[in-house]
């Protein structure tokens, strides 16, 4: 078995300690770097989670009482602890889940930044008076915590996503019980240590690793007063018609295209689409899982990319110097990626780079960056999020074709436009059909005090994760009304 580090954790996280649990289940974590088995991790079931709900309960009450100072406070003292143990977190998070290690010290350096960022944000949580039409009434408003969450995160960024949750969650008086993804559960348990050192009441956080069924049961219990997901559109959807009328903030699949006009600097454009193709495996909600070119630059733009892809991409051990694409994380991605590409040759696109899983690795999970030119806007590389290390070029004939392929899409979370064009500029990000849209970079950019999420209509859920938007999405508007004379 491979070697772990020393902060790993292999049980339950409830109420501020670390258990079995009751149940004589149990589910394994193989890493996608080596095929060994890793870890063996307790499934937990309805007493595990009847248990976590009732120490939520208690701890959440005590908890809203503390004060947004004294809670931010110990927001602060999480991120310290995070930031402490990086470099360790960021190789469990790799090895169970096959990026690159610059790419997870990246995502858990970020984590801790959010336990920063939003316990600055809670501080500036304000309300509002009201000019009332009764003059002996005044009015005023003020965000109040939801409760208890219930917390399902995906195996991309299994750390990062849980603060993504978690910090806006405890900053604004909250509690959380999370089930992390079953595959890659290591880093989130290892960084509860974090959260007991910096003085997290027991029972705020609990971490149930388990499998559908279980989250089933968690989105449904009686004591879950909301919903936080993300993930992709199906399983989104299952929950929302579990869950009914309860708060949900969902971040669900993106299929959003970077679109490259005539006039765009195509070198920039090549770079910005074959990096957002292969970070993390492609592996993420705003990868370029679609790249729309105007005709008349296609042939300088795919020049451009294939040079940069060759020069740039490397497959291979994500733990190794100068290794930027690890294997991918699970055989349901590798299988589809299979199947996207067999129909792309059925069809006969013409597949350029790559094209099918690369041999001499430890496991079959290593895929060859991939990019296909001439799909159709019919076919699947087009209409599923792949997920995968491909980017799959469509041509358009002007701008208005642009914009009809890239908003005939059942999805709408993140887009890219290049253009040197202002008012061309302004245009897309008007009428592309997606929660955000990026001007001259990666399809992939994100910040972390930028409002992510899908546009209305179409399937990508709803809210906003990052900076204070999540905080109003992560608590009730309460108003008051006192008759003063």
């Amino acid at each position: 078995m491979t070697t772990l580090p020393t902060l790993t954790r292999t049980q339950l996280f409830i109420a501020g300690e670390f258990t079995d649990g009751s149940s004589s289940e149990r589910s394994e974590v193989i890493s996608p770097v080596t095929g060994d088995v890793i870890a063996s991790i307790p499934v937990a079931g309805t007493a595990e989670l009847d248990e976590a709900v009732r120490r939520a309960h208690e701890a959440q009450r005590e908890w809203r009482k503390l004060g947004v100072f004294k809670r931010a406070e110990i927001c602060h003292r999480v991120g310290d602890a995070i930031n402490a143990r990086v470099e360790e977190l960021a190789r469990l998070q790799t090895l169970e889940q096959g990026k690159p290690l610059a790419e997870s010290i990246a995502d858990i350096a970020e984590a801790a930044q959010l336990f920063h960022l939003h316990a600055e944000d809670a501080l500036r949580l304000y309300g509002e008076t009201l000019p009332s039409s009764d003059i002996d009434k005044r009015m005023f408003t003020w965000r109040a915590p939801v409760g208890v969450w219930g917390i399902i995160t995906p195996w991309n960024f299994p750390l990062l996503m849980f603060s993504e949750f978690v910090a806006p969650g405890l900053a604004t008086g909250n509690a959380c019980i999370v089930k992390p993804p079953s595959n890659t559960p290591l880093a989130v348990l290892a960084a509860m240590d974090c959260l007991v050192e910096a003085g997290v009441p027991a029972g705020l956080v609990s971490v149930l690793p388990g499998d559908g069924a279980f989250g089933s049961e968690l989105v449904s219990h009686d004591g879950i007063d909301a919903i936080g997901f993300i993930g992709s559109s199906a399983t989104g959807a299952k929950i929302v018609r579990t869950a009914g009328l309860k708060r949900s903030l969902m971040e669900c699949s993106g299929n959003g295209p970077i679109v490259v006009l005539e006039d765009a600097n195509i070198e920039r454009a090549a770079k910005a689409a074959v990096d957002s193709a292969f970070y993390s495996g492609g592996q993420v909600c705003c990868a370029t899982e679609r790249l729309i070119v105007h005709h008349n630059v296609h042939d300088a733009f795919v020049e451009a990319a294939l040079a940069y892809a060759k020069a740039t991409v490397r497959l291979g051990n994500p733990f190794d110097e100068g290794i930027n694409l690890g294997p991918l994380n699970n055989e349901g991605v590798a299988a589809k990626m299979d199947r996207h590409l067999d129909e792309a040759r059925a069809l006969g696109f013409d597949i350029l780079l790559g094209g099918g899983r690369a041999t001499g690795h430890p496991t079959d999970l290593y895929y060859d960056f991939t990019i296909v030119d001439g799909v159709s806007e019919d076919s699947l590389l087009s209409r599923e999020e792949s997920f995968g290390p491909v980017l799959p070029i469509l041509t358009a004939q002007d701008d208005d074709d642009i914009l009809r392929i890239a908003n005939a899409d059942a999805l709408g979370l993140q887009s890219a436009v290049f253009t040197e064009s202002l008012s061309k500029a302004y245009r897309f990000m008007e009428e592309l059909e997606t929660g955000q849209v990026i001007v001259n970079d990666s399809n992939g950019w994100w910040d972390i005090n930028m409002p992510f999420g899908g546009a209305g209509g179409k399937g990508t859920g709803w809210g906003r994760i990052g900076g204070m938007y999540t905080l109003h999405d992560m608590t009730d508007l309460r108003t008051g009304a006192i008759h003063v004379r």
